[in-house]
């Protein structure tokens, strides 16, 4: 399994609009996503874009609001009032070679595969597996068709 860039950085929030906000205002965000809702997850999502070299586009920061709560977010900001790092995201180029090649070293996945908010199959890896850090596997998107939202 060959392990691919820092797709990006998941930043639980208890308001999406106050955090678009800081993003553009505080950290002069360029570009910053619509938010849309991804019921079947309980959140709603936005995306931040940082900037990368030569005009391009860099990690991207993705907002996190829970939709409720049963939200799985929920509990995070429970602990977290503010907010904060929830996740890192990276790309692999098989989902199902990664699964294999995790599993294969023991460590804990968080449920099924599934399709993750940039349209791409993803899991998550548990914290304590993972030196502590939340960690979420996607497959790297097989066209641009992710950067629209």
């Amino acid at each position: 399994m060959k392990l691919g860039r820092l797709n990006h950085i998941g930043v639980a929030t208890p308001s999406i609009q106050e955090s678009i906000s800081y993003y553009r205002d505080v950290m002069g965000a360029g570009r910053i996503r619509d938010p849309f809702e991804m019921e079947e997850q309980g959140v709603k999502v936005c995306f931040v874009d940082t900037p990368g070299e030569n005009g391009t586009f860099g990690t991207q920061i993705e907002l996190i609001e829970p939709l409720g709560e049963d939200s799985p977010i929920h509990g995070f900001l429970a602990k977290n009032p503010a907010g904060g790092q929830h996740h890192l995201c990276y790309e692999v180029e098989d989902i199902d070679e990664a699964r294999s090649w995790f599993e294969g070293l023991g460590k804990r996945i968080l449920g099924p595969t599934r399709i993750g908010a940039h349209g791409s199959p993803i899991f998550f890896l548990h914290p304590k597996d993972m030196m502590g850090q939340l960690t979420e596997i996607m497959e790297t998107p097989k066209d641009d068709t992710h950067w629209s939202n």
